[in-house]
């Protein structure tokens, strides 16, 4: 009897989402604001504590000029956006993840972030904004599995 509810409750275990554990560490792939079409694949680690997501593999054909942060400003200016670090400083806050920031590389403009798991930890709401979260838009990015 005592075998039979520790396999019950090692198997319950074991059948826990892993991702959900994980929160949004992982690959994500991006979708176009404008056609909706899939974009990028976006690597979230963690990094001196914080959240941050590198740009791993870009899903759009682009010519070599594209290829490049043309519109950046700073180090990032000119660099490529493969490899690129695109956000950074996220920390938890409850259920989401705040504090940091994010690049947009087509119009090398810097937003305030945040970011929350929906769907069992499937898909990614990522917010970037200017001053007050309302001000700004959102993506949903979907893990990579």
């Amino acid at each position: 009897m005592f075998r039979s509810v520790v396999l019950i409750f090692l198997v319950a275990i074991l059948a826990t989402p892993l991702r959900a554990q994980a929160g949004p560490i992982g690959f994500w792939r991006t979708v176009s604001d404008v056609d909706g079409k899939p974009t990028a694949i976006i690597e979230i680690s963690k990094s001196g504590g914080y959240l941050v997501g590198t740009v791993r593999e870009l899903l759009v054909s682009v010519d070599s000029a594209d290829r490049f942060c043309r519109q950046c400003t700073g180090s990032r200016k000119g660099q490529p956006i493969l490899g690129m670090q695109i956000l950074w400083g996220m920390r938890p806050d409850g259920n989401e993840w705040n504090g940091g920031a994010i690049l947009d590389p087509d119009n090398g403009r810097i937003y305030k972030a945040k970011m929350r798991l929906i769907d069992d930890g499937k898909k990614l709401i990522v917010r970037g904004f200017v001053g007050f979260s309302f001000l700004g838009r959102s993506q949903t990015w979907t893990r990579v599995e």
